[in-house]
């Protein structure tokens, strides 16, 4: 029986999307679900939802059990064939929060704070030692398993688990899948996914779409670079900071443009607080997304454990298609995070790079892409940089790293001095409190 693991169960919608895709598939109906979480009542709350769609969809056939705290926590990763991770350490209150409302203090705004930036910095040095215990047990008690990062910021942890552990990691975002699909329905050019031709490469949320052709063969590049020319002209929408980079860079990015919007010195600047309204950026995007998830959650628990009649269709999630791939040694071919070991020859050899990956009964297969342009290549560069430093903050402990980081990362960089980003990152470790002892 196949054994799947999933850290941070309390996730409920998305274990609920993993897992429940897990049960739609042939070759893992059987498998045993062990769900790890801290949080008692979310853990219970994944169980019983889960409950209903294994019953639902796949007649019982999953064995699912719990486990609650870092006291079992090697009793749920014993054996696992696959670890999927999704934890967030911290959530929303206080650590979110805490990761806005600081940095705002000293004039530094942030959309997502997930990834880049202050934000996706000071998550990942809490993430990491967590991380580093779970590595631990894995070595321990399932060596060979294979682990299906989900948590951000995606680099920083995934490069981390690939360069630092011993156990086999690839990263899994939702932004690959979705890319050139968001892109040609943005244009009107529906007309043209059926049977499209693509390459993705570049870093998480900064991948590019490197080519697209139609079916036939055809370049829809000089198409789409008028097409979002004139739109970004005439009318403001959601995609505006993506299109801009097709205007000045001449690719088209995987992640959203409230993300890339604070990947990089260009947009938000509080000397042009213009730009703002200009290109249609939602600061604070993700703590005001956070109390909508909590509030819709809420009702969403209530609805489902009413009438227990919840069901579950296959998503585009990559994860139970690695894990078919790997079981059945069957080949899928995914966009994946791994260690860029020559994958692209004009990022750093020890960066965690998003390329394509071919999965099979051995493992994952990422692909040569060669140089990106060299313009993709920089934007990509200067991402990396605050990534690699945080993770040797997180391994050193050296609190300089943290501070060479947030000065390195392009947006804190471009809108504050020094002597501030210090201030600025000591009164975020302090206010992190326990979360950041180690860096103290």
């Amino acid at each position: 029986m196949v054994k799947i693991t999933f850290m941070g169960a309390g996730s409920t919608v998305f274990a609920r999307n993993v897992l429940g895709d897990c049960m739609c598939t042939p070759a893992l109906r059987e498998s045993e679900i062990a769900l790890y979480d801290i949080d008692e009542k979310r853990l219970e709350d994944s169980r019983i939802i889960l409950s209903a769609i294994n019953h639902n969809v796949n007649e019982d056939r999953a064995v699912i059990k719990t486990y609650l705290g870092a006291e079992n926590r090697k009793e749920a990763l014993r054996n696992a064939d696959f670890v999927v991770n999704a934890i967030q350490v911290g959530g929303y209150d206080p650590c979110t929060i805490t990761d806005f409302e600081i940095p705002k203090k000293y004039g530094l705004r942030q959309t997502i704070a997930d990834t880049l930036g202050i934000g996706g910095i000071m998550r990942a040095l809490r993430t990491i030692p967590v991380l580093e215990e779970f590595a631990r047990d894995m070595e321990e008690v399932c060596p060979d398993t294979l682990f299906l990062n989900y948590s951000n910021p995606m680099a920083m942890l995934t490069g981390y688990m690939q360069r630092y552990t011993k156990i086999r990691t690839v990263g899994l975002c939702h932004s690959v899948q979705v890319c050139s699909e968001k892109l040609l329905e943005g244009l009107d050019m529906k007309d043209k996914l059926e049977g499209r031709q693509e390459l993705i490469a570049g870093i998480n949320h900064m991948a590019w779409l490197l080519e697209i052709r139609d079916k036939d063969g055809n370049d829809l590049y000089p198409e789409i670079k008028k097409r979002a020319a004139q739109k970004n002209s005439s009318e403001k929408h959601e995609d505006m900071v993506r299109y801009e980079y097709i205007r000045h860079l001449g690719y088209y990015c995987t992640e959203s443009s409230e993300h890339n919007a604070e990947y990089n010195p260009f947009f938000i600047k509080s000397k042009y607080p213009e730009m703002i309204e200009e290109f249609n950026i939602p600061l604070d995007e993700y703590p005001r997304r956070c109390v909508n998830q909590i509030e819709g959650w809420e009702k969403e628990r209530e609805d489902i454990l009413r009438d227990g009649k919840i069901t579950h269709e296959r998503s585009h999630e990559y994860a139970s298609y690695i894990m078919e791939a790997v079981v059945t040694d069957k080949p899928y071919k995914i966009g994946g995070n791994v260690l860029n070991n020559g994958y692209i020859d004009n990022l750093p050899a020890d960066a965690c790079v998003e390329v394509p990956c071919y999965i099979d009964g051995t493992g994952v297969h990422p692909v040569k892409v060669g140089k990106l342009p060299t313009q993709l290549a920089a934007m990509n560069s200067s991402n990396i940089s605050p990534q690699l430093l945080t993770i040797e903050a997180a391994v050193t402990k050296d609190r300089q790293k943290i501070y060479q980081a947030a000065m390195m990362d392009p947006h804190t960089g471009a809108e504050l001095n020094i002597q501030d980003i210090i201030r600025m990152c000591d009164e975020l470790i302090e206010a992190h409190g326990e979360y950041m002892k180690a860096y103290k």
